[in-house]
Parts: structure tokens; sequence; C-alpha cells
């Protein structure tokens, strides 16, 4: 299956990465999967597109988002959302009307899949915890790029490692954003948990 990125912005733009990506998960074949870090929504359709391929509707996606960085710490690294194509600024804009950073823009590009999909609006800090996650087998992280938040997502995601899951971490080599190979290196540490880096970006974390 090949990676498509659906006439938006998405982090997986370098070539092959998200073929890569897509590749890696469908080794694991997970029902359930999390997704830290929305974004515009190209990767998680991409991500309902395989899993139906996998299982047709038996799967279950959650997404969770802050969809508006002006709520975000100080501390955090802001993506930029504007596009650098002006057909794409000029079409989302003024001929679409709306953000395609938006919960309402990204719930579009999921309507497909609304039946298997829960996106969730706000800080992965506060709503982690507050989430079941003992059945999810896979997680994606991709969210806040602070030490302090990858550290917190990631501590609230051991039980699906505990329990055979995966986490793949996005942005694990990231220039500008050491905190994440920090928080990455601090968790993996455990002597339970294996650590691997795959294409020099991901790192995939999971029970030994």
């Amino acid at each position: 299956m090949n990676y498509k990125k659906y006439w938006r912005k998405t982090s997986l733009k370098q070539k092959d990465i998200g073929n890569l990506f897509l590749n890696e998960i469908s080794k694991s074949s997970p029902k359930n999967f999390l997704e830290i870090g929305i974004f515009q929504g190209v990767t998680a359709r991409n991500i309902c597109e395989l899993l139906y391929k996998i299982h047709k509707d038996n799967f279950r996606y959650i997404g969770i988002d802050i969809f508006n960085y002006d709520e975000k710490s100080k501390h955090e690294v802001i993506p930029n959302v504007n596009f650098k194509n002006p057909l794409k600024q000029f079409y989302y804009r003024y001929i679409k009307r709306e953000n395609p950073y938006s919960l309402t823009s990204v719930r579009k590009l999921l309507k497909k899949f609304e039946q298997n999909i829960e996106i969730i609006k706000g800080d992965s800090n506060k709503i982690l915890p507050n989430i079941d996650l003992s059945n999810v087998d896979y997680v994606f992280l991709d969210g806040g790029h602070s030490y302090e938040t990858v550290k917190n997502d990631l501590n609230n995601c051991k039980i699906v490692i505990n329990n055979n899951g995966i986490v793949l971490c996005d942005d694990y080599n990231l220039s500008y954003a050491p905190g994440v190979k920090k928080a990455i290196d601090e968790f993996s540490s455990n002597k339970q948990y294996e650590i691997k880096i795959l294409f020099e970006r991901f790192a995939r974390i999971k029970k030994k």
C-alpha cells in the first residue's frame, strides 16, 4: 500500500518514508491503534486505510491532537501549519474555506471510517491518563516534542508495551527537538524494553 498525502501537509513527506512507515505497521497487523499528534489527518487516513485493508471493519483508531497551537506550552516545538505551495493555500482558504488543521476538517478527511474512529481534542498530557489503553496494541507517538511531554506520553503508554504492543516514536533524531531523543532514551533504559531505530527517524519500543 502506498502512502497518500491527500493534498495536505504531513510530516512523512520525504521520499518513500510514508511507505516504509505503513509497511512497518503492517508487520504487526494492529487492530486497536492510537495516534498522538494527528496534525492535518494525513497519517490518520493512511493508517485507517491500511487497517481496513487488513481487518475490514474490525479495527479501532483513536487520535489525539490539540488542534490549536496557541494553547500549547511555549516549551513545545510548533510546526508550521501553512502551505509552501500557494495553490494549496488558495484552495483551502478561498475555495474550501476551511482550515485543514482543524477538528472539523480532519473529521471530514476521515469520514469514510467514522464508525471506527474516535478523535479527541486536547493535550495528551491531560487526556492520556484518563483513557483506557488496555486494548490498544499500537501507538504512533508524534505529539508534543518537548522532553516533558514525550516523557509523559511514554509513561502513559507503558501499559501498551507491557501488554506486548508497540510504541513507534517519530522524530527520534530531530536536531531542533533534542528532548524527544532524551525522553525516549531514558524511557527505554528500562531493561524490560527493547528500542530499535528505524530508517534513521523512528524509535520502535517494545517489550523484550
